[in-house]
């Protein structure tokens, strides 16, 4: 196996597994920068979202106040393209991590970039949700967290689906987080490959980051039917 990569694929079988710039060092930064910008972001952005549906025009803590700020910082961190966040915030990601390039530094710019689009999913989801359910908990006198359950167990296969969307969205934005240096598969292929037209290794890290992408819409497709059937 290891002859017909050295022939077939020279600069695939130089960049070899380990080092810094090595496959295996690609593949694990692209999973540091997916799972945790999306633990730490898709926590805001799933608080936020709730908070949209509860504290907006109708919800059971309404307040107008609360949801015009909330519904304004979503706006604006969702309309700001994610390279142009890379450079505007690394003041703060420097005071944050004490540095401004690398993986580590990349965390914070792409936290803030699942923030608002998970919200925004999560808003979609649960305010499309039969208001008749929501209304007949409050009748029967539920309490708060009972009513916030509702939501969620109503609103859970849909919850998966948005929440396969947001990961699927920000590996392709590990990409991106090659320009403060932080690596990754998106990396190696735009440095490694496409600038140095070396077009093995533009394919095989395409490819997989490809199998990546298609793995997250597997499971996310296969939890989402399996909670829809019960």
């Amino acid at each position: 196996m290891l002859e017909l990569i050295k022939t077939y694929l020279p600069n695939v079988y130089r960049m070899g597994w380990g080092g810094q710039a090595g496959w295996g060092t690609a593949i694990y930064l692209t999973f540091y920068m997916t799972i945790i910008p999306f633990l730490v972001g898709g926590f805001l952005g799933f608080i936020a979202g709730l908070l949209l549906v509860l504290t907006g025009p109708g919800g059971i803590l309404e307040n107008r106040p609360v949801f015009f700020i909330l519904d304004k910082v979503t706006s604006i961190f969702r309309a700001i393209p994610f390279i142009i966040l890379l450079a505007l915030i690394n003041p703060f990601t420097r005071m944050l991590v004490g540095t401004g390039i690398g993986p580590t530094a990349a965390l914070v710019p792409l936290s803030l970039a699942v923030f608002p689009f998970f919200a925004r999913q999560v808003q979609v989801v649960l305010s499309e949700l039969d208001k008749g359910v929501i209304e007949a908990a409050q009748a029967s006198g539920a309490t708060f967290w009972d009513i916030v359950g509702v939501y969620l167990r109503e609103g859970l296969p849909d919850l998966v689906r948005v929440t396969t969307v947001t990961l699927i969205s920000l590996v392709g934005e590990t990409t991106m987080a090659g320009a403060i240096g932080a690596g990754g598969l998106g990396n190696v292929a735009l440095a490694y490959g496409f600038q140095r037209y070396n077009n093995d290794v533009t394919v095989l890290a395409t490819l997989l980051i490809l199998f990546l992408i298609f793995f997250i819409q597997f499971v996310g497709d296969s939890i989402t039917r399996k909670i829809s059937h019960k």
